[in-house]
């Protein structure tokens, strides 16, 4: 048996070989860190533990899926498929299919995604009579969620006098009643959604001793990936399960902690030792990833964080090019120059398009981005949009699937009852659903005694009822020995789908079946595959209820499209966190954007605020380029934008302000290696100081001059002299538009020329 620890260097071997005990490793971006989970686990293995004590959490299924294979490869497929590995929630609904039943839940209990809640909540509101307008499903969704992350009932909630008054306050009176419904509603479904799965297993480990004991037992070694991240309700379910062996190793990074708002809680982990004093503290310094300038620029940013654990990352890579800066007059010309830059750098080096991405602080950002990618034929692929999974064509072929397994499942069966068409209406599933809520039933079990209930529906309607029941009937009596894709097939065939899509010879049908065709693959290479082995060692069919449970617990990231493979990647930096690139355009970098403007109401939050853009800059392996617009549309109105505080955050001796190679595509000025102005339509003019400073005193308060007079629109004409606080003297050049549009084109010796909103500007006429 081969030593596994000399793959690794000083600091990762400590990290590793340490198994007893509470240990933290402070991950660094590029570090290994999943390479130290990986050996971990296998040397935990080596060592002789039960792979079935041995509990590993991530936050995504790609994590969990990408340690397994790397395991497998050191220790082999029997020992690595036997571990715990997962997801919080896929580990957590494993539990609860075995335990859920002391909450009163069966073991094929339905997993809800985000579009089966809101469709839940939609309904409620509707049946409520209220205004979907004033209570947005998506709102109550997530006042809903944040209760229960912080393991907060329905009743507790409408209890608790600050949560109700503040619903009072936004006019949102009964957000208390929906929520009581909502989950009434989930339990009744026999559903969970996700923040359930976390929510149950909580008062599974609180309210059952001896089930705590069991799993506490049962779980000797406890890992959990990107440990900043965690929540309240995650946090307690860990400390609580490692309370008893306290063989528990955190990993992590504090500098990549970047989603608060979905309850994730830093002080978890900069707080972590206070839950463990005997804590051992592993540092993972050495970047393997990024360049010494990306490395360092990074640096230079994060040091201006106040809460954080200190480190300093390092790397013996190439020093690699300098941090490039882009100055850009507006968000098309941003597009414009970045799509350039990436044609260019392509070209000259002949690279693929995938070596390349754009991220950005928000989704709106990628309009004029994709502008500009579309018309140099630049392929591009956008993260974030509409998941595989949540293709109509798949949830209505999944709802189908999710039926079978759940009949109490009320969500899927109000999608598929009537597709494809059979001639059971609106009507009819109303007076069912409301025979449902009377009788304290579920709607499949008002369909399945038709003879008993008197609905008011004629006979023919009754017929195509029970028609219905009978076929979903028959797959589930088919689905509880045939493997999972025999029976996926079968339904896509019998139910009318596959008919229904083949026959729709638009573009878009060819597309909604060839999807559906994909899904079957899928499906057939998950029932070829090996199957789990149980604590018994014996190996059981991949049946559609197991693929389903995987499938509820998938992320957007965990479906490619194969053919997407050689495209640039555009998404905003949430969705980067965990990838890397070659080369990465950061936009957007302008104050009240990125910083968002929300952010700056704490340091909390602008904390946050640097660390994302920390994750950003450290996605880059080669070489790294960041830009800012001057201007840029929002709400339709064009606004002036102050370069953001990150910039002036990086040491200088990293930031190159590029030479200008030929004239822009909108012919507006730029900078040259020097810090000089130069422009396609004026000479280069020197600057006395550099980009940042320059920029960093642009609309600062203490270089505003409060009396400043402001010439009244009509007076600005072209051929007359200006004024402008930041900008010097100029002349203003032409004028367009009419009241609030109205705009000037202004040259400026020092700039060269500006194109100003004169409601917003700030202008003197100089007499």
């Amino acid at each position: 048996m081969r030593n596994i620890l000399e793959d690794l260097n000083e600091a990762q071997q400590q990290a590793v070989a340490n198994l007893n005990g509470p240990s933290m490793v402070i991950a660094g971006a590029g570090s290994g860190k999943t390479r130290v989970l990986t050996y971990r686990v296998a040397y935990m293995l080596q060592k002789g533990i039960d792979p079935f004590n041995i509990m590993a959490l991530t936050f995504t299924n790609k994590a969990a899926k990408e340690m397994k294979e790397r395991i497998t490869e050191l220790v082999g497929t029997t020992e690595a498929r036997s571990v715990w590995m997962g997801t919080f929630h896929s580990v957590f609904a494993r539990i609860l299919r075995v335990e859920g039943h002391l909450l009163g839940y069966p073991s094929n209990f339905t997993i809800y995604d985000t579009d089966d809640s809101k469709s839940l909540i939609r309904s409620i509101i509707k049946e409520q009579g209220l205004d979907v307008k004033m209570y947005q499903p998506g709102w109550v969704l997530g006042r809903i969620s944040a209760a229960k992350t912080n393991l907060i009932a329905a009743k507790a909630y409408n209890d608790n006098h600050e949560l109700t008054n503040q619903d009072k306050m936004s006019g949102k009176p009964i957000m208390g009643l929906l929520y009581t419904l909502y989950a009434t509603r989930c339990k009744k479904a026999s559903a969970m959604d996700f923040d359930d799965l976390l929510f149950n297993m909580n008062l599974i480990l609180r309210d059952f001793p001896d089930v705590l004991l069991k799993y506490q037992h049962k779980f000797g070694f406890i890992l959990v990936d990107e440990y900043q991240d965690t929540n309240y309700a995650q946090y307690l379910i860990i400390k609580k399960l490692a309370a008893r062996h306290e063989n528990i190793c955190v990993v992590g990074d504090d500098a990549q902690s970047i989603y608060a708002f979905r309850g994730a809680n830093i002080q978890n982990i900069l707080n972590f030792k206070s839950d463990y004093p005997d804590l051992q503290i592993y540092k993972l310094e050495q970047n393997y990833r990024s360049t010494k300038n990306i490395v360092a620029a990074a640096n230079s940013v994060i040091v201006h964080n106040k809460d954080q654990i200190s480190k300093e990352i390092w790397t013996q890579n190439d020093e690699g090019p300098l941090i490039k800066l882009i100055r850009a007059t507006s968000d098309t010309d941003e597009g414009n120059l970045v799509a350039n830059s990436i044609f260019e750098t392509k070209m000259n080096n002949q690279l693929p398009d995938s070596d390349f991405a754009i991220l950005y602080r928000t989704n709106a950002q990628s309009r004029s981005i994709e502008e500009a990618l579309r018309k140099l034929n630049i392929p591009y692929r956008i993260y974030g949009g509409l998941s595989f999974y949540k293709r109509k064509e798949i949830k209505d072929l999944l709802a189908y699937f999710r039926l079978v397994i759940n009949p109490a499942d009320e969500e899927a069966l109000k999608r598929i009852i009537n597709y494809p068409s059979r001639g059971i209406g609106l009507t009819t599933i109303n007076k069912v659903i409301i025979s449902a809520d009377k009788m304290g039933r579920s709607m499949w079990e008002i369909m399945e005694n038709l003879e008993t209930i008197d609905l008011g529906i004629n006979q023919g309607i009754t017929t195509r009822i029970n028609n219905f029941v009978s076929l979903i009937k028959r797959f589930m009596v088919q689905a509880k020995s045939r493997n999972a894709f025999e029976i996926a097939n079968d339904i896509a065939k019998a139910s009318g789908i596959m008919k229904d899509l083949y026959e729709d010879k638009t573009p878009e049908g060819i597309s909604r079946f060839e999807n559906i065709e994909e899904l079957l693959n899928g499906i057939k290479e998950f029932s070829e595959s090996e199957p789990p082995a149980n604590e018994e060692g014996e190996s059981t069919i991949r049946t559609l209820d197991i693929y389903l449970q995987d499938i509820s617990l998938l992320t957007d990231a965990d479906k490619e499209d194969k053919d997407d493979n050689n495209k640039v990647s555009l998404m905003t930096i949430h969705m980067a966190k965990g990838l890397e690139f070659p080369y990465v355009h950061i936009v957007g970098l302008e104050e009240n954007l990125f910083p968002s403007i929300q952010s700056l109401n704490s340091r909390t939050d602008l904390e946050e605020e640097r660390r994302l853009f920390y994750v950003a800059l450290t996605r880059a392996e080669k070489a790294a380029t960041i830009s800012y617009a001057e201007n840029r549309y929002r709400w339709g109105n064009l606004t002036f934008c102050e370069p953001s505080r990150f910039i002036s955050e990086i040491d200088d001796k990293y930031l190159e302000f590029p030479r200008k190679q030929g004239r822009n595509l909108s012919g507006l000025s730029t900078i040259n290696s020097k810090g000089e102005f130069t422009s396609g339509r004026s000479k280069i003019i020197p600057r006395s100081t550099n980009l940042r400073k320059i920029d960093n005193l642009k609309g600062s308060s203490q270089n505003a001059d409060h009396d400043f007079e402001n010439a009244p629109p009509e007076k600005i004409i072209p051929g007359v002299e200006v004024e402008h606080q930041r900008f010097g003297i100029g002349k203003v050049l032409t004028v367009d538009g009419a009241g609030s549009s109205k705009k000037a084109t202004v040259f400026f010796p020092v700039i060269g020329q500006k194109q100003l909103l004169l409601k917003f500007a700030k202008l003197k006429v100089i007499e």
